[in-house]
């Protein structure tokens, strides 16, 4: 499922692991080879590569 979903700008999504501050909802911030988001309870940034985004994708929660 998560290998068709295409990642874009703005979208909010639900990660299965949660990041150290507890939250797991993050926004992409920008997107291409390396993706950027941010977690939405301590806004702090995090590079990831786009393939290992899409599998540590749960649900999305806002799809701009």
């Amino acid at each position: 499922m998560n290998e068709n979903l295409i990642v874009s700008v703005g979208d909010i999504y639900e990660l299965k692991k949660a990041h150290p501050c507890g939250s797991k909802e993050f926004i992409v911030l920008k997107n291409g080879t390396d993706s950027t988001i941010k977690c939405l309870k301590c806004n702090h940034e995090i590079l990831i590569d786009r393939v290992e985004l899409k599998k540590r994708i749960k649900r999305v929660i806002n799809k701009n």
